[in-house]
């Protein structure tokens, strides 16, 4: 009970109230989704939102990595970090920022996404029903904080607002890591003409054996970067709105996550095809290059300091 007394400003009710009232229809929506579909599990230890990601295991290396850029820029001790929007702390790769704090304090719009939270990280954690754009904790009261694929289901007028909210609690001195999609990536639509062909081969090659596969007509594969899951709500600003509107405000930083998209790597990636090999290279590249790979690629992270 100290612990969640050192960290509330006001009591977290009335900010759940003024979420709903200001924005009922996108914010439900999006609760509605998660609570009922997105955070549900449909195997063991994966939520039906893994659907939307490249768990293959010819992939999982490269994102295994990537997630764990994310830790570099945070402060490796504290006592409480923030994880704003947290979900159910979706992937063990995610258990690592947290390591080295006191208290994780997860805080998410869905009560389902909070309940499997506990589960994960149990008396490590602090459990906190919020709006990531009205955070009902005081003036610098984490030391580091993470906000990974959350802030695009706020609505627009908002996505300042929650930027504003994660650097008012954030201790002087400390970053925040933050992950979000550009709404289009100048690396992924280069690599678009193949991706149709892609398609086309594997579909001639369906129709040639007979045989009818996912790939037998070319169509848009649902994930993170280019369609958002039925249901939610998505709206992203690209690097131009971060560094003007944002950094107006803040001390903001753009360094890369991971460049390529799921559609990039469920369709060119292939174990046969030296796919480790290329996803290899790939993340090699964005390690020499961090910037530029995050302003062009798919997803940055984006890095305040305070």
């Amino acid at each position: 009970m100290q612990a969640v007394a050192c960290l509330l400003g006001r009591m977290v009710t009335s900010k759940m109230d003024k979420t709903v009232s200001t924005q009922p229809d996108v914010k439900q929506q999006v609760r509605e989704f998660y609570d009922q579909v997105g955070w549900h599990q449909v195997d063991a230890g994966l939520y039906q939102n893994a659907h939307y990601e490249d768990l293959r295991p010819v992939s999982r290396e490269y994102i295994h990595r990537c997630h764990l850029r994310v830790g570099r820029y945070l402060r490796p001790s504290g006592r409480f970090l923030l994880d704003a929007g947290s979900g159910p702390i979706q992937y063990l790769d995610y258990l690592e920022y947290s390591r080295g704090y006191q208290y994780r304090v997860c805080a998410d719009i869905s009560i389902v996404a909070l309940q499997e939270a506990r589960v994960r990280i149990g008396s490590h954690g602090l459990f906190v029903v919020a709006d990531i754009a009205r955070l009902p904790f005081k003036l610098e009261a984490f030391e580091g904080i993470v906000s990974l694929h959350t802030i695009h289901h706020l609505p627009e007028d908002e996505h300042l607002t929650a930027y504003r909210e994660l650097h008012r609690v954030l201790v002087r001195g400390c970053t925040a890591a933050i992950v979000n999609g550009w709404p289009s990536s100048r690396l992924m639509s280069a690599f678009k003409p193949l991706i149709r062909l892609s398609w086309r081969v594997r579909s001639a090659a369906g129709h040639l054996t007979g045989k009818k596969t996912s790939a037998g007509k070319p169509k848009r594969l649902k994930s993170t970067d280019d369609a958002a899951p039925k249901g939610t709500f998505t709206n992203r600003h690209d690097y131009d709105w971060v560094m003007n509107m944002v950094g107006s405000h803040m001390v903001v930083e753009i360094r890369v996550w991971r460049s390529v998209s799921v559609r990039f790597m469920r369709t060119l990636i292939h174990p046969r095809l030296a796919g480790r090999f290329w996803l290899s290279l790939i993340y090699w590249l964005e390690e020499r290059y961090p910037h530029d790979f995050g302003k062009n690629g798919q997803y940055p992270l984006i890095v305040i300091r305070k």
